[in-house]
């Protein structure tokens, strides 16, 4: 049998990046990202030592992180809302500086229309495609049947494209 130590280790290298970039995302600070991707491996470290089962680890420490994004805003008394300033930052584009103009104006026209969406279309839309989640493992983190998250990722979708279209 594993050590929970090296098994949460092996869990840590898996999904520290991929859950610093949600949670940056959704708080558009270095430092606060950080710190609250601190808290969202603690309290999964928690979790191992106590021995829960935990069968989907990643959707696990997504939920966490989700939670801790919403308890953030509410200390501050803020809504809760996705800010997409620095999603040009999460990207790495190989390109010329051309591409990089456009991707950059580009992103900056989802962000905005993003930004304006419901925050639970905002969620499944940023796990789906910048996490690149699939549907089944985007309904796991937010506790909602794939059925649901499927319509809602279309649905989101097409109030995305309804906000671009308005903004043009």
């Amino acid at each position: 049998m594993i050590d929970p130590r090296e098994q949460f280790s092996l869990v840590y290298d898996q999904y520290i990046e991929k859950i610093y970039r949600f949670v940056y995302v959704k708080v558009s600070s270095q430092e606060t990202a950080q710190d609250l991707t601190s808290k969202v491996f603690l309290k999964g470290w928690e979790a191992y030592q106590r021995g829960e089962n935990i069968k989907n680890p990643g959707a696990f420490l997504y939920q966490i992180a989700r939670n801790m994004v919403i308890d953030h805003y509410r200390e501050k008394g803020k809504e809760k809302t996705v800010s997409m300033d620095n999603v040009g930052q999460v990207a790495d584009l190989d390109s010329n500086p051309h591409e990089k103009a456009v991707a950059g104006a580009d992103a900056e026209l989802v962000k905005s229309a993003i930004s304006r969406l419901k925050p639970d279309y905002q969620d499944v839309l940023i796990l789906h495609y910048l996490e690149d989640m699939p549907a089944g493992q985007v309904a796991k983190v937010l506790h909602k049947p794939a059925v649901t998250v499927r319509v809602m990722i279309h649905r989101g979708l097409k109030m995305l494209k309804e906000e671009l279209i308005r903004e043009n």
